[in-house]
């Protein structure tokens, strides 16, 4: 067993371990009916959008058109990226002017491609300036892409080298993972989640995949019961519900963010990799929504959508701190 697929399998055995254990726990601190007001975030029409951008929230799975920032960008260093639902993606402390509208834009894991919806709701990749785009693939007529993320496989994985998008669509009646090969003229497929176990895993309502390129993870978010689930992309058929919330974001070995209902807001919980690790709310004292957190690679920092700009604080917790006026969906490069 090579070292990548024995990572990716512990990883799996970890993810697991530490969210059960801490969601008991928790889940007496959410509304009643255990629901996440926060289950999605969607480009609404001009006419919410106003309202979407004050309280960081929406209607579908992508992420909600910014508001426009001012002079406030602290992504100097810190491979932190905003994109605003606007041609301009914040990063390096600058704006780059990636020539078309970005929308949830995603990272491959060695940070030099950008996947992303387009302001035609396509799926385009970028180098980082915003150069060689290509069009990867159209949306069928009514029908919404949303939130792309990348997994990449190395040539020792059981099917061989290739490198993916996975990501939402909408057609009005479900909504489903789908994958398609990261490359021009690419071929969307619906993505199975299954369990080696033979426990039922829904087939549609999932939405906001998130993979940890690593070691083969992928971790998204089911709007019809409210949890998060963790699927191994590579086998197909290992997978099951962690914890409850949505919008989940992993790290490369395997620590996990998510946005759960408390108290009538939005939350950023955090639950560790490790057994025995418990989950933990980033935001304890909020009495706004905060939302679509992203994890760095190392682990060590959250950054979130608040209705003012882009905050982050420390995985381990701490006061957080505003690095962006501009309301947009956070990613790490």
């Amino acid at each position: 067993m090579s070292e990548r697929i024995r990572l990716r399998r512990s990883a799996a055995a970890l993810l697991v371990a530490a969210v059960t254990t801490g969601s008991a726990l928790l889940l007496t601190a959410c509304d009643p009916e255990g629901a996440d007001s926060a289950a999605g975030t969607s480009a609404p029409s001009a006419a919410t959008t106003a309202s979407a951008a004050a309280t960081g929230s929406g209607s579908g799975s992508g992420s909600a058109p910014a508001k426009p920032g001012g002079s406030l960008n602290k992504t100097a260093g810190t491979r932190l990226t905003i994109s605003t639902g606007t041609a301009t993606v914040l990063m390096d402390g600058k704006s780059v002017d990636f020539g078309t509208v970005v929308r949830d834009l995603a990272w491959s894991p060695d940070g030099k491609h950008a996947a992303f919806v387009d302001g035609a709701g396509n799926l385009q990749t970028a180098d980082p300036d915003g150069t060689h785009k290509a069009l990867v693939a159209k949306a069928p007529t009514g029908t919404t892409w949303s939130h792309p993320t990348w997994q990449v496989f190395g040539p020792d994985e059981p099917h061989g080298a290739g490198t993916f998008l996975l990501f939402t669509a909408d057609d009005k009646k479900a909504l489903r993972l789908m994958s398609v090969e990261a490359k021009a003229g690419g071929k969307p497929e619906p993505l199975s989640v299954g369990d080696s176990e033979g426990a039922s895993i829904p087939q549609t309502g999932n939405q906001w995949p998130s993979s940890n390129g690593h070691s083969g993870m992928t971790v998204y978010a089911n709007k019809d019961d409210g949890k998060v689930y963790f699927h191994d992309v590579v086998s197909r058929t290992n997978g099951g519900d962690v914890t409850k919330g949505s919008q989940p974001s992993l790290a490369d070995e395997g620590d996990l963010v998510f946005v759960r209902s408390v108290n009538g807001h939005s939350h950023i919980f955090t639950s560790p990799a490790g057994e025995g690790k418990k989950e933990a709310d980033l935001t304890p004292g909020a009495s706004v929504d905060y939302t679509e957190p992203a994890i760095s690679h190392d682990g060590r920092t959250v950054a979130f959508r608040g209705p003012d700009g882009v905050y982050t604080v420390p995985f381990a917790g701490g006061k957080p701190e505003r690095v962006s006026d501009a309301v947009g969906l956070p990613a790490y490069r």
